[in-house]
């Protein structure tokens, strides 16, 4: 069986029970979670939420990049949140390497440098100010009252809410 064929079992099995078909499309909670794609992170769990209470917003460390601008942006002003909580963790990828290292690993394999920026970063709490940072800094972005950054601990599971 492929790995699409047991996606869709899967997803038959969890239509068989979908109760939710008739949630709104702006979240119940007001609420735009960034953080990073690292599959241990249970964002909804984590934050107490369920679905249809937020938007979560996921890329490699969970930097605030121009895309995630964008879709805070579609969130806030089509969608209304009015929060947004920008969540860093512990033994994340991304503390692993360095652009330019990257980027020239790959120019040696593809030919091609990347003419994107991976956004490694060597601090936690340095990297999720600069992205709160980000946020504060856009003129696109109109509610940033609570803006709240928090580092996650992959082993314990708590936040830690960095100021």
């Amino acid at each position: 069986m492929s790995a699409a064929e047991e996606f869709l079992m899967a997803n038959r099995r969890y239509a068989e029970g979908f109760d939710r078909g008739d949630l709104p499309a702006p979240p119940a909670r007001q609420v735009a979670v960034v953080t990073c794609m690292d599959a241990r992170l249970n964002v909804y769990a984590m934050l107490g939420l369920q679905e249809g209470q937020a938007h979560v917003i996921r890329n490699a460390g969970g930097v605030v990049t121009e895309d995630v601008i964008r879709s805070l942006v579609i969130s806030q002003r089509l969608l209304g949140t009015r929060t947004i909580l920008v969540i860093h963790h512990t033994d994340c990828g991304m503390l692993t390497f360095r652009d330019d290292d990257l980027r020239s690993r790959i120019e040696e394999e593809v030919g091609i440098r990347p003419p994107f920026a991976f956004e490694a970063f060597q601090d936690l709490e340095r990297d999720l100010r600069q992205s709160i940072a980000r946020i504060q800094a856009s003129p696109f972005v109109p509610h940033k009252q609570e803006v709240y950054g928090f580092v996650y601990d992959v082993r314990t599971g708590r936040l830690r809410e960095v100021v």
